[in-house]
């Protein structure tokens, strides 16, 4: 008796962990997307699931790079959400966009518009020790074609261009809504929003993209934001009148200068505007007296090239500053979110690379995203190959970074060789042709050598800029201590 009791029990048990294999079964296989199913089915195989998604993808941030994900996404057939914090048009530096921009407007239907909202933009210019004081690097001589020129816009403008683009494309967009903070799992992911009147609310999607720039959502959430190690940096900056532009084809250059503290861009834009800005070590505007205006004055008249252009002008906004903006993330992707864009890193502008990375990023991340909803195991390796060509693209722009007051690159920039082509490679980077490597890598890697012969044959000069450098930087960590 005790033995046909036992073995009913066993058999009742089987048939229990039998029910819930089956059920495992079933949740997993709803939970699976086809390679070959649609968005639209995907998105409804998902909601079978106890938690009812919103939409497949939730992009944060409604600037370049969020706006340019959620219309490829979106043209993909994808439900996507994209949320802007702030209402378009608001104002945002970084002005200044690359050639490699225009094959990314073409494929977004987007450069006409740009074109319209833009001054064209042939090259940029460094000062120089001959007649007219400055060199032209113009993007016409680039190693690869990759576009002989670029447009200066004003960022209202154009980022309300891109978000009403993605609207237009089918993404569900929305702004004055800020997204606080974010959780994912194996099932989704969960979004907490807060919108204009206060109100809070939840979003369920299937992926996210963190887009939200130097807000860095994921990346202070997480404890994945750090500073760069080498190269700290704050900013002045605002709009002018008046100010003397370049003759003939070159108007619209932007111009780079230098000083003991940094650097400064002259970025012109329709309608008689230019943005200036002063790029400088955060001890150095610590040690400002008087207002700010008065004190971006005093910078931009310190350098006598740049006074000159400057007999007219008026400034025609308040001055905004900003610090410690070097940085990045440890990681850039997980399971169901990437982070694109300022989200990942930010660098120094002197190259104008922010907007041009951006886009760049985010076309990537919507390829990603598109194919892991369909196919889920192929997720891990491309996230893996997105975070490996994104960052030895940025260490491309940060060797020239770290390096651009440097006495060997202050005299390369100001007598430009083109031994080997390599100053056609040059100009491929300042173009931002960093991503595809081959001959333009083969002559950067050229130029990094003539870096180094030249700075052996300056060793004085280097011996006095590490020195400055060093006292900087001591007077940096005092001020801020």
């Amino acid at each position: 008796g005790v033995w046909v009791a036992g073995m009913a029990y066993f058999q009742k048990l089987r048939a229990q962990f039998n029910l819930v294999i089956i059920a495992s079964r079933n949740h997993w296989t709803r939970m699976q997307t086809d390679v070959n199913a649609a968005p639209e089915q995907a998105l409804h195989d998902a909601r079978t699931d106890r938690t009812p998604l919103q939409c497949d993808v939730l992009i944060i941030g409604g600037g370049p790079a969020g706006s340019t994900a959620a219309t490829l996404l979106a043209r993909r057939g994808w439900s996507v959400r994209l949320l802007e914090k702030e209402r378009h048009p608001r104002f945002h530096i970084g002005e200044s966009l690359l050639p490699m921009n225009l094959r990314i407007f073409e494929r977004l239907g987007v450069r006409e518009q740009i074109e319209a909202i833009g001054i064209r933009k042939p090259g940029a210019d460094f000062p120089a020790d001959n007649e007219r004081g400055y060199n032209v690097f113009s993007f016409a001589t680039s190693l690869r074609p990759c576009g002989n020129h670029a447009y200066q816009v004003r960022r209202e403008h154009f980022d309300e261009l891109l978000f009403r683009n993605a609207a237009a494309a089918g993404a569900a967009t929305e702004e004055n809504v800020l997204v606080t903070q974010v959780s994912c799992d194996h099932t989704g992911v969960v979004a907490s929003v807060r919108h204009g009147d206060g109100s809070t609310d939840e979003v369920r999607a299937r992926y996210v993209i963190d887009a939200s720039g130097r807000d860095t959502l994921l990346g202070r959430q997480w404890r994945l934001k750090r500073p760069h190690a080498l190269h700290r940096s704050a900013a002045m900056f605002a709009h002018f009148t008046g100010v003397e532009r370049r003759p003939g084809e070159h108007a619209g250059n932007i111009s780079i200068y230098r000083y003991d503290a940094g650097w400064i861009w002259v970025i012109p834009l329709q309608h008689g505007i230019t943005s200036i800005g002063a790029v400088c070590d955060p001890g150095y505007l610590k040690r400002r007296h008087g207002s700010q205006q008065d004190f971006l004055w005093q910078t931009l008249r310190s350098i006598p090239q740049l006074a000159a252009r400057l007999t007219t002008a008026s400034m025609a906004t308040e001055v905004q500053a900003t610090g410690n903006y070097s940085y990045c993330c440890e990681r850039l992707a997980g399971p169901r979110w990437l982070l694109v864009g300022d989200a990942y890193a930010f660098l120094d502008p002197v190259f104008s690379s922010g907007v041009y990375i951006a886009m760049y990023s985010a076309e990537r991340a919507a390829e990603i995203v598109d194919t892991s909803l369909r196919a889920p195991a192929r997720e891990r390796r491309l996230q893996r190959a997105y975070q490996r060509d994104l960052e030895r693209g940025l260490a491309v722009f940060t060797w020239f970074i770290l390096r651009f007051n440097t006495p060997a690159i202050r005299y390369l920039f100001a007598n430009p060789r083109n031994m080997l082509r390599m100053q056609e490679a040059v100009v491929s980077i300042l173009a931002g042709d960093v991503f595809e490597g081959g001959a333009v890598m083969r002559r950067v890697a050229g130029f990094k050598l003539l870096y180094l012969v030249t700075s052996a044959f300056m060793w004085r000069e280097v011996r006095r800029y590490r020195r400055r450098l060093r006292d900087s930087r001591a007077l940096t960590a005092a001020d801020l201590a």
